[in-house]
């Protein structure tokens, strides 16, 4: 037998499409060619693989061999074909029987000596293979992870020569176990015990957590607003299986680390660039917004972000989603976060503040929040003062109220989020304007607030919809059926603090 062929799968996004790995054996100079639009670390498998042949006790063919990468016209990067390049090579070279391979996949890097080290997106990798019904082979540090997939078939190798013992029968592997799902507890993120005072921005905060809300908070330096940001995600509901899946497929395929099952927090600097946000690069990567997927995204300093890198967070604060183009193909990431931003009222950080201590001219403040563009400002459902606190509200007694703690404020979003779940399947935050008319009917008081509160603010229909998702999720914290004028009086002074 002089030709064989290895199933494996490249990365394209969180995808994994198939990759066939051809190997003719034939007469001719002894050499070795790589084609099918292979990046450089494909063509500097050849060495690799030589080697890793030959320390594992194989005998490498003194023939001319050609590998063939399928599709051709679907770009190959990474070591992660190392393997079964090295597989193919053997099963052509008549050393390992073809029809051994038959039913499985395989992804993995080789050392010089023949031993298997990691690859990145094995997770992604592992949901295509058990979705043709194969069984895949991965490197031992991989198995852990690639086995979270249910029901999937895994086997895990340490080296070259233990996956082709196991592959003749020899000396059989063990299939990976399922991982035990592991509970991700609250108690080592930040306290809300911590936040002293701000009751109506604690209050906004809850709101957020329960519905899903995207939040903006404006106040002087030093009034808490990075402290409040850090808070929500100890507020947030756990994830489900399947939502701490797709996150650990987006680190996985990123080469990055999260514990299984939690909540990401990511907090990019204002001078990061708008690939950094969205992704991007030839083979286009995740960007910090696909990173913080089914978590918090927090953007301090928010005028401080070049306007054409915030104006990039438009179409995913919609659509959920980022599409990457390039001339020979489309990317798409998830990008279901949740926006949490704070900014100064000016330059200086003191404007409206009782001490008087700001100098700056209304154009200059005007300048300033004219950074934010209203289409952006639009798309955040919560605006929220944070001002200044006395000094007694800040100092320690024994009088003092004991502040309500995360836990405490988490269960009260869980029975929101639950009736939410119950009713529509999804946090009110994703409701569509025709899921709007089904949950968030109003009675007559209502409509009447709404349309003087629409004459009077100027409100768009997006920000109108977005005043009753909010108005949906108050009402949901008090357990109310239906909207009243009290949830939307509260809904609607969450959208006016941006014009103070």
């Amino acid at each position: 037998m002089t030709f064989a062929t290895v199933i494996t799968r490249t990365a394209l996004g969180l995808a994994a499409p198939e990759v066939l790995v051809e190997v003719h054996a034939s007469q001719g100079l002894p050499s070795m060619t790589i084609v099918g639009l292979p990046d450089t670390a494909v063509r500097e498998s050849r060495d690799r693989v030589r080697s890793a042949i030959i320390n594992s006790g194989f005998t490498f063919p003194n023939r001319r061999l050609t590998v063939n990468l399928a599709p051709a016209d679907l770009p190959k990067d990474g070591a992660r074909l190392d393997l079964p390049i090295a597989l193919g090579i053997l099963a052509a070279s008549g050393q390992l029987d073809p029809e051994t391979l038959n039913g499985y996949e395989f992804v993995g890097e080789l050392a010089l000596n023949g031993e298997l080290r990691a690859v990145q997106g094995v997770l992604s990798v592992a949901r295509a293979a058990f979705n043709a019904r194969h069984r895949l082979c991965v490197p031992s540090v991989n198995a852990e992870e690639a086995a979270r997939i249910p029901q999937s078939v895994i086997f895990g190798a340490e080296n070259l020569k233990q996956l082709c013992l196991h592959l003749q029968g020899i000396t059989p592997l063990l299939p990976m176990p399922e991982p035990p799902v592991t509970v991700i507890e609250n108690v080592h993120l930040p306290d809300l015990v911590d936040v002293r005072g701000q009751h109506r921005a604690r209050r906004a905060l809850e709101i957020a957590a329960a519905g899903g809300h995207s939040i903006l908070f404006i106040g002087p330096p030093g009034t808490g607003k990075t402290l409040l940001a850090s808070r929500l995600a100890g507020i947030l509901p756990p994830l489900t299986e399947e939502e701490s899946l797709e996150v650990a497929s987006i680190y996985s395929i990123s080469n990055l680390t999260l514990p299984f099952g939690q909540r990401s927090f990511r907090a990019p600097h204002h001078t990061a660039s708008a690939a950094a946000l969205v992704g991007g690069g030839s083979q286009p990567r995740a960007g910090e917004i696909t990173l913080a997927h089914h978590g918090v995204l927090f953007l301090d300093e928010l005028p401080e972000f070049d306007r054409k890198v915030l104006e990039v967070l438009r179409q995913p604060l919609e659509s959920h989603e980022v599409v990457i183009s390039r001339a020979a193909r489309q990317v798409t990431f998830p990008a279901r976060f949740q926006l949490v931003a704070a900014m100064n009222p000016c330059p200086c950080g003191y404007a409206g503040d009782s001490s008087g201590r700001c100098k700056c001219s209304p154009d200059v403040i005007n300048r300033y929040r004219g950074r934010l563009s209203g289409p952006l400002l639009d798309r955040i459902d919560l605006h929220i003062e944070v001002p200044a606190l006395p000094v007694s509200d800040l100092q320690l007694s024994d009088k003092a109220p004991v502040a309500e703690s995360s836990a405490t404020v988490l269960k009260r979003v869980l029975a929101a989020r639950e009736q939410q779940i119950t009713r529509q399947n999804h946090a009110n935050a994703a409701l569509t304007p025709q899921g709007l008319n089904t949950v968030a009917h109003l009675g007559d008081a209502e409509q009447k607030l709404m349309q003087t509160a629409q004459q009077r603010l100027g409100l768009s229909a997006r920000a109108y919809h977005r005043v009753l998702r909010v108005a949906r999720t108050i009402a949901d914290l008090s357990s109310a059926e239906h909207i009243l004028v009290p949830h939307l009086t509260e809904s609607l002074g969450y959208r006016s603090t941006f014009n103070i």
